[in-house]
């Protein structure tokens, strides 16, 4: 009887380590998933933040003034001002309407299908800006680079009605481009390259591009922005 007794509470014991064992082995797989999901979101997190500041409707209403500015001081600016509110204010007020009013997803244009609309009004702001620029005398620099933004809208509108070039990716690489122009080259490059990178990064993170996409977007943006420069002997 008494070996019995004995038998069983070993057993019972046993089991009972089983048990914590079991349980110890489920908390640390709970823990591990809490913690890779966290990172994910943090991840994700940082992706949105590096899309909204970079976004093509901020560079291109906050590239102009810079661009003026430097080109020919604070009259420079205001011109770029003008620039900046018909290359890049109504192209975003439209967008901010379709979005509210349910046409468009949200400012970041995801749907392909729906970024036709806007695209074009863009183009429309950045020929009505060039002729005004060209016919009212403004900085040359400031002109080359809203011919740059028109040369990038040329190539990558017609791209974008069957392939989702990254809009991200080609402006923020223009950017680049026109301001190591216009700041020291090599580090504007090198930093402007791993902003580039980033948003880049940021765009197949949240599954908005794929690598080739943000790829094409980066080349159109940088060739067509250094082609309208050196066209204008920049």
């Amino acid at each position: 009887m008494t070996d019995r007794r004995t038998a069983e509470d070993a057993e019972g014991v046993q089991g009972a380590e089983g048990s914590e064992s079991t349980e110890g082995s489920g908390s640390a797989g709970a823990a591990e998933s809490r913690s890779r999901a966290g990172g994910g979101n943090r991840a994700d997190a940082t992706a949105r933040l590096i899309t909204g500041l970079f976004a093509p409707q901020v560079l291109v209403i906050v590239l102009p003034p810079l661009v003026g500015l430097t080109a020919d001081g604070p009259a420079g600016a205001a011109w770029g001002l003008l620039a900046s509110v018909l290359c890049g204010g109504v192209p975003a007020a439209v967008i901010l309407a379709g979005v509210r009013a349910g046409r468009l997803d949200s400012h970041h244009l995801v749907d392909r299908a729906s970024r036709t609309g806007p695209l074009l009004v863009a183009v429309a702001g950045v020929v009505v800006a060039l002729v005004l620029l060209v016919l009212l005398g403004a900085p040359r620099l400031l002109v080359a680079t809203v011919t740059a933004m028109l040369a990038a809208l040329a190539v990558t509108v017609p791209i974008t009605l069957r392939w989702k070039i990254s809009f991200h990716a080609a402006v923020s690489a223009g950017t680049v481009v026109v301001l190591a122009r216009v700041l020291p080259a090599v580090p504007t490059l090198v930093v402007g390259a791993l902003v580039v990178a980033a948003i880049c990064w940021a765009r197949v993170r949240l599954t908005h591009h794929t690598p080739a996409q943000v790829a094409a977007g980066a080349a159109v943006g940088a060739g067509t922005a250094w082609a309208a420069l050196s066209a204008f002997g920049l």
